[in-house]
């Protein structure tokens, strides 16, 4: 469908690309096939999807129409060439790296990583890749850790939640240099701030639970490829079966084996909501970014909370290379400091607009104590790379009245 992708703007694709046309009944949403399997009008019809002969369903587990839709509507927003829907953000980021990798292989990444990450890092040493930790994504960290293992750079464009920013054209440039591969989480940014493939990137990852459908209703995520980076056999043996789909070996090795194979696929039912989330994406970008700085600018002058961490804010230390790489917008995650674990723990107990919950980019206003929860596991050098201190409090902001969220603060606070 690469004429969506050059006839449509950001805006439009989200609610149009990867609609199913002719469905019999004029769907104007894309139709639900909540099915297991599909029926075949002969056997020769099935054995030549079955081979690859013919485009087609079969099962839904190595493909579904709904699925389908929704994947071709996130190769058109991320840019990309070809995107896989999966059974969640940890499925994508899973097979983004052992995809391209095998035992003996090494992949680099910082250890201001989401704690979720870091933890399957550990999963992945013990299927003999390893992984090696940088304090920070620049050019001089990673030549550090380089030697001939290396196959890939794992990296955020915004960590979760030290909200540092990558310089996505600068790190691919040195990545390619090196004959590597740069796979990005982009789930904080998503791609209504940032698309990484056009940005040098090779592999873009998401959590479709956040933005994307935007409403905490499912789980879900999607690896995305580009089309230009070369998987030279010879440096990722583990492509070398699927060479002859070039710059697609990554996906076709997906497809065809490990996505199939673990079966980390989507749900009909979750593709759907995602397409539905997807539609307002834009929209809900633009308003929970507008509270997400007007609330920071309230907290850092507010005299109630200390190092008010948001991109936004001129004092943090990448608001400038957020702002070029961004276009003007800083994404709606924002964090704090309390005083203390206990002052902390009475700002979340006390709020009532704000939901305490372990989730970001939801249409609601999301708090939450990093330290006690999703970095309970994470050691504590990583704790305080990644910004992580017994008084931080994590502010993944929605769309409500700001006026409501700073009034909610002010008492919880106060």
């Amino acid at each position: 469908m690469s004429s969506s992708k050059a006839s449509m703007r950001f805006s439009t694709a989200l609610l149009h690309a990867g609609r199913p046309r002719g469905d019999g009944y004029g769907s104007v949403a894309v139709p639900v096939y909540q099915t297991g399997s599909f029926q075949a009008t002969s056997a020769e019809e099935l054995a030549d999807v079955f081979a690859g002969r013919r485009t087609g369903f079969c099962y839904t587990r190595v493909g579904n129409p709904t699925v389908a839709a929704f994947e071709e509507r996130m190769r058109v927003v991320e840019g990309g060439a070809a995107a896989l829907a999966c059974a969640s953000g940890m499925a994508a980021a899973f097979l983004s790296i052992a995809g391209a990798c095998q035992a003996g292989d090494a992949i680099i990444a910082p250890r201001t990583l989401y704690g979720g990450t870091l933890e399957l890092f550990g999963d992945l040493e013990r299927m003999g890749i390893s992984v090696r930790l940088v304090d920070e994504v620049s050019t001089e960290a990673l030549e550090g850790a380089l030697d001939d293992s290396v196959r890939l750079v794992f990296a955020e464009t915004i960590s979760n939640p030290r909200l540092a920013v990558l310089d996505i054209p600068a790190i691919a440039a040195w990545c390619h240099a090196h004959g590597l591969a740069l796979v990005v989480d982009n789930t904080l940014a998503s791609p209504a701030l940032a698309r990484p493939l056009e940005l040098g990137a090779d592999v873009v990852v998401e959590s479709a639970s956040k933005q994307i459908s935007g409403s905490g209703t499912v789980i879900g995520g999607v690896v995305c490829v580009g089309g230009s980076f070369r998987w030279d056999p010879a440096r990722f043996p583990a492509l070398a079966p699927w060479q002859r789909f070039g710059p697609l070996a990554l996906m076709a090795g997906l497809r065809k084996s490990l996505h199939k194979d673990t079966g980390a696929c989507m749900a009909p039912t979750t593709a759907f909501l995602c397409c539905v989330g997807l539609e307002t994406l834009s929209l809900r970008m633009e308003r929970a970014c507008a509270n997400a700085l007007e609330l920071a600018r309230w907290l850092d002058q507010s005299g109630l909370a200390s190092d008010v961490g948001y991109l936004g804010l001129a004092s943090h230390p990448c608001h400038e290379l957020a702002s070029r790489q961004f276009d003007g917008r800083f994404g709606a995650l924002l964090t704090f400091r309390a005083g203390s674990r206990e002052r902390a723990f009475r700002f979340l107990n006390r709020v009532r607009v704000a939901l305490l919950a372990s989730n970001i980019g939801d249409a609601r206003t999301l708090v939450l104590h990093p330290a006690s929860t999703i970095f309970l596991e994470v050691g504590e050098k990583d704790r305080e790379l990644a910004g992580v201190h017994e008084d931080t409090v994590r502010v993944s902001v929605g769309i409500e009245d700001v006026r409501d969220l700073i009034s909610d603060f002010e008492q919880a606070l106060g």
